[in-house]
């Protein structure tokens, strides 16, 4: 299986020309299987006082121009995440859209940021765990600060996901805190994470990048640094399977303690 992992920068206040830049890059990687884009990829995550006023729905201009996208590259495409409303409120949202365009998964993020953040005062927090299967393997749904919190990515697998993805806007200084819970969480559930994070600069802040394709062992296979680029690698789940059968730490897991 071929993946992609597209590390972008927002167009700072101009989310028509970053949804061409997402469009082209999207293009590029039009022989990968599985495509994944960061968080708030379309206006920034920074940018609070945008959140409101260009939120979405599912027939929104971000999701329209990734469905067609997939269509296009004949591809499994992660979104990214956007703000989506609904019913008067704002998610965090992401969706896995199928090679013929359809929305085959979706996750709303659980755990919102508060720290110098404003996305716990807007938004409200996912309420779901989402693992989806597709004929590429079993898909877990994550996004950027769920990363702090292992019990997710356990209830992902009990659900029985070989596949993270987890989509990020994850800023300095906190890099080694995002290299280290990459490879931890595919190395303690025993699966290949496959990460896209924001790069550059957005309402002041820069993100670190450096997203990433791990093996189940933590063992990272494909990654960038802080700059725009495109991650590739080709995976197989039978690693999962192996690593799961010589290895077989997730069974010695102890009932009581869930």
């Amino acid at each position: 299986m071929k993946v992609a992992s597209i590390q972008m920068s927002v167009v700072e206040g101009d989310k028509e020309a970053t949804l061409a830049k997402a469009a082209e890059k999207i293009a590029q990687c039009a022989d990968a299987d599985l495509i994944i884009l960061p968080e708030m990829w379309n206006l920034g995550f920074i940018s609070f006082d945008r959140y409101e006023s260009e939120a979405e729905d599912k027939n929104g201009p971000t999701l329209t121009m990734l469905r067609g996208m997939a269509k296009q590259t004949g591809s499994y495409l992660h979104t990214g995440s956007f703000v989506e409303k609904e019913e008067g409120k704002y998610y965090n949202s992401s969706y896995l859209i199928s090679p013929q365009g359809e929305l085959v998964g979706h996750y709303r993020k659980i755990h919102l940021f508060g720290y110098n953040s404003k996305e716990t005062q807007i938004l409200t927090p996912g309420d779901a765990v989402s693992v989806v299967d597709t004929p590429l393997g079993k898909i877990g749904l994550a996004t950027c600060f769920d990363l702090r919190f292992p019990e997710l990515f356990r209830r992902m697998v009990e659900k029985g996901a070989e596949i993270f993805l987890v989509c990020s806007a994850w800023p300095y200084p906190r890099l080694e805190p995002w290299l280290m819970l990459n490879r931890v969480r595919a190395l303690e559930n025993q699966c290949m994470l496959i990460s896209s994070n924001s790069v550059g600069m957005n309402q002041g802040v820069q993100f670190v990048g450096h997203s990433m394709v791990v093996d189940p062992w933590g063992v990272i296979v494909a990654g960038g640094g802080d700059e725009e680029t495109i991650v590739r690698a080709e995976i197989d789940l039978k690693e999962v399977t192996a690593a799961r059968s010589n290895f077989p730490g997730l069974a010695s897991k102890v009932a009581w303690l869930n």
